[in-house]
C-alpha cells in the first residue's frame, strides 16, 4: 500500500504574495555572492593557503555551485510547469533569450568597460581581441585572456552557455511532446549530470585541453545545473499531483531545514579537507580530487536549496527570517556584488597599501563587501532595473497571452563566481 503524504508547498500564500514565490532564495543569492567575495579576499591576503581557517575560506567558492543549482531550478521550472499543466505555455526561445540578455548584459558590459579602463594592471593589455572576447563572454575559451577585475566572470561565461543550451536540454529531458511524467526525465537528467564526471576525467587525465581553461567550461558543471533542474521537476510534480512516493518522502525531509542544512555543512567540512584537492589556484588536482570536489559542492548546494523550494514557503521562523526586506534587497543586488567585487577589491588593497598574499582578511573583506554592496546598489538602480523595465515593455503582448512561465524564468539570477 502506498502512503499518501501531504504536499510540500503551501498552496495558499498570504494575501498579496504570489504563489510559489520562494522567498528564501534571495538569501541564497546574497550568501552566494558574499561567499565568492570572501574566497577572493582570502586568495588576495594569502589566507586561502595559510592560517587556521584556510580550508574553509578556500572552499567558499562553493558559492558558484549555489548559483548554478539555483539557475537550473529557476530557469528550467517554466518548462517543467508547461509539461505538467499546459504544453501551449512552453516558453518561447526568443522571449527567454531576450529576457536573459537584458538581465545580465547591460551591467556586465559596464563592468567590462570600467575594469579594462580603470585598473592600472590592465593598461597595455586591452587590445581589440580582449575587448571582443570579454564583451561577447567568450574570454574563457582562450588561455590567458581574462583580465584583472574580470577573472570571476569565467562562471558567467559558463552560465551563458547553459542559457543557450537550456531550450535544447528541455526537449531532451522532457521529450518532444513535453511530458514531465514517469522516470524518463529524471533518467535523462542523470545522463546530463554524468557528462560532468566524464569531463573531469578527460580534462585531468589527458593533455587534450588546457586544464585551467577547459575546466571552467560548461560540461564540467552540468551536474550542478541538473540538480536544480531535478528540483524544479520534482517541485512542479508535487504541486500538480501524481508525484512518486519517494518525491513525497523527499518533501517531508525538506520540512526539516536543520537536517538538510546540517548535512550540507557536514559535507562542506569534508570538502575543506585535502581530499577535495589543492587550495592553491596554481596546483592541478587529480581526477579523484576534481570529481569528489565537484560532487561534494553539488550535494551541498542541493541540500541548501531543498527546504527552500520543496518545504513550506510561507511558514516557519527560517522562511520568515530569510524573507525579510534587508535580505531581499541584498538578493536583488547580488548580481552587482558578483560583477563589481574584484574591481572594489583591487582598489581597496591599493588604498590600504597591502601587497599580494599579505594583510588582514577581516579588514579587507569588510571594506570590499561594504564597497561592493554600495557599487552594486548603484548599478542595480541605474542599469539593471531600467533594463528589466525594457524587458517588461517588450513582452507585454506575451504576458497578455498567459505566459506566466516566462515571468518566473525572468526572476532567475545569473550571478556566479
Amino acid at each position: 500500500m502506498t502512503a499518501v503524504l501531504s504536499p510540500p508547498v503551501d498552496p495558499s500564500p498570504p494575501p498579496g504574495r504570489p504563489l510559489h514565490a520562494f522567498p528564501g532564495l534571495d538569501a541564497v543569492r546574497a550568501a552566494g555572492a558574499s561567499a565568492v567575495l570572501a574566497t577572493h579576499v582570502a586568495f588576495q591576503t594569502g589566507r586561502s593557503v595559510h592560517g587556521p581557517m584556510s580550508g574553509t575560506l578556500a572552499r567558499f567558492d562553493i558559492g558558484v555551485a549555489l548559483f548554478f543549482v539555483l539557475s537550473g531550478f529557476l530557469l528550467f521550472r517554466p518548462f517543467a510547469q508547461a509539461a505538467v499543466s499546459d504544453r501551449s505555455r512552453w516558453p518561447r526561445t526568443v522571449d527567454y533569450l531576450w529576457r536573459r540578455g537584458l538581465r545580465i548584459l547591460p551591467a556586465y558590459w559596464l563592468a567590462v568597460v570600467a575594469c579594462l579602463l580603470l585598473l592600472p594592471a590592465n593598461a597595455g593589455q586591452r587590445g581589440p581581441g580582449v575587448w571582443l572576447r570579454h564583451l561577447t563572454l567568450t574570454q574563457v575559451y582562450s588561455p590567458g585572456l581574462q583580465r584583472h577585475g574580470l577573472t570571476q566572470t569565467w562562471s558567467l561565461c559558463t552560465e551563458v552557455a547553459f542559457y543557450l543550451l537550456l531550450p535544447v536540454l528541455a526537449v531532451v529531458v522532457l521529450g518532444r511532446r513535453g511530458t514531465a511524467a514517469g522516470r524518463r526525465p529524471l533518467v535523462a537528467l542523470a545522463a546530463v549530470a554524468a557528462v560532468s564526471v566524464a569531463w573531469q576525467v578527460v580534462t585531468t587525465r589527458t593533455s587534450w585541453f588546457d586544464l585551467h581553461t577547459a575546466g571552467q567550461w560548461l560540461p564540467g558543471y552540468l551536474d550542478w545545473f541538473a540538480c536544480g533542474m531535478a528540483l524544479a521537476l520534482i517541485q512542479v510534480r508535487l504541486v500538480a499531483g501524481g508525484a512518486a512516493p519517494w518525491m513525497h518522502r523527499l518533501a517531508e525531509l525538506a520540512r526539516s531545514t536543520g537536517t538538510c542544512w546540517g548535512t550540507s555543512l557536514a559535507l562542506f567540512a569534508v570538502a575543506t579537507s585535502p581530499v577535495a584537492g589543492p587550495r592553491s589556484l596554481e596546483a592541478v588536482p587529480t581526477t579523484w580530487e576534481a570529481v569528489l570536489k565537484n560532487l561534494l559542492y553539488g550535494a551541498c548546494a542541493l541540500l541548501v536549496l531543498l527546504p527552500l523550494v520543496l518545504g513550506p514557503q510561507h511558514e516557519g521562523h527560517t522562511v520568515r527570517a530569510l524573507g525579510r526586506r534587508p535580505v531581499q534587497l541584498l538578493g536583488e543586488i547580488s548580481y552587482g556584488i558578483f560583477l563589481w567585487h574584484l574591481l572594489v577589491l583591487e582598489t581597496a588593497v591599493r588604498v590600504l597599501h597591502q601587497q599580494l598574499f599579505t594583510g588582514s582578511w577581516l579588514l579587507v573583506f569588510s571594506v570590499t563587501w561594504v564597497g561592493s554592496v554600495g557599487v552594486a546598489a548603484v548599478s542595480y538602480v541605474v542599469v539593471e532595473r531600467p533594463a528589466l523595465r525594457l524587458k517588461d515593455r517588450r513582452f507585454a503582448r506575451g504576458r497578455r497571452s498567459g505566459s506566466s512561465a516566462d515571468q518566473t524564468s525572468a526572476s532567475a539570477v545569473t550571478q556566479s563566481a
